[in-house]
């Protein structure tokens, strides 16, 4: 582990809400040889605009993700800008933490929150963003954790599995298909990126709270057709999970996770009555399996009980 001290002490004091762990040693270490400290106090130059800036822990957390862009995901910093403005109408306006832009050098493609750490507050922030500049792809991140989502219209917001690098594309990214080896390969509750209370805290904020139905039936219905899933995916390797968004409408989605659902009710009876199924809408279904898609539920081997 490389010499921190410099970042420790930026991030030790008690009110500090922002860290460093979704970051690699590399990466930090990178950082920490771009701080100074003058008089007493730490000063960092942006990677982007060149200018000099006090080294607070919001800023650290921009730099890494500046830095991560600029060399796991390729981006020129021609296409990377920092505090660009955003305009919500004729008064009222914003400035995005980081702004990735399209190949045009001119309208968004993805959108960086990492000022408000809050959870709800920093999503609220993103989603605004995204929507007032027509942003397809907003991330939010604390430094500890982080929210990819994918927005398909105003105020539809679905989570993607990962970030697309400079060579990929969105449509890239979508339409990946896994089996449960590659799933158990990225799994993020594995990777401890994430757990299953922060991913229902997510779509309670996301879509659960307003969604008039059960949040608890709801999602341990899912839960229940991810698990048919995988318990499928461990029976054939070449098996490709269906339990996933990708490109698909919400009508798609809903009818894939319902024939799930049903396959499950089949193989483990008496969990639900034959005549239960899926209430959430479609376009809420969506987002729910966006969230859950990236994580390996089944932690042991099934055997087959039939």
């Amino acid at each position: 582990m490389p010499d921190i001290s410099k970042i420790q002490k930026i991030f030790s004091a008690s009110d500090v809400k922002h860290g460093i762990s979704l970051f690699t040693p590399e990466e930090i270490n990178a950082i920490e040889n771009m701080i100074i400290e003058e008089n007493g106090e730490y000063y960092i130059t942006c990677q982007i605009k060149g200018r000099r800036k006090k080294a607070k822990p919001e800023e650290i957390v921009r730099q890494l993700w500046i830095y991560r862009l600029l060399t796991e995901y390729g981006y020129p910093r021609d296409r990377i800008d920092v505090e660009r403005v955003v305009y919500f109408g004729s008064r009222d306006s914003g400035l995005a933490d980081i702004m990735v832009l399209h190949e045009d050098r001119t309208h968004p493609y993805i959108i960086f929150e990492v000022k408000r750490p809050s959870r709800s507050a920093g999503l609220e922030q993103l989603k605004s963003y995204c929507n007032a500049e027509g942003a397809p792809i907003g991330v939010w991140s604390n430094g500890n954790e982080m929210i990819r989502l994918h927005r398909e219209e105003p105020n539809i917001f679905v989570e993607i599995p990962r970030i697309p690098k400079v060579s990929e594309t969105l449509r890239d990214i979508l339409t990946e298909r896994w089996t449960l080896q590659w799933l158990e390969e990225h799994d993020e509750l594995k990777q401890g990126k994430t757990t299953l209370k922060k991913i229902l805290l997510d779509l309670e904020e996301l879509v659960l709270g307003n969604a008039g139905v059960d949040p608890f039936e709801e999602i341990f219905k899912l839960i229940y057709a991810k698990l048919y899933d995988e318990w499928k995916g461990i029976n054939n390797p070449n098996y490709q999970l269906e339990f996933f968004v990708g490109d698909r409408s919400p009508i798609q989605v809903k009818r894939a996770i319902s024939n799930l659902l049903e396959g499950a009710k089949r193989q483990w009876p008496g969990v639900f009555e034959p005549t239960d199924r899926i209430e959430l809408r479609d376009d809420h279904l969506k987002v729910c399996v966006s969230f859950l898609e990236k994580n390996k539920i089944v932690q042991f081997q099934f055997t087959n009980n039939r």
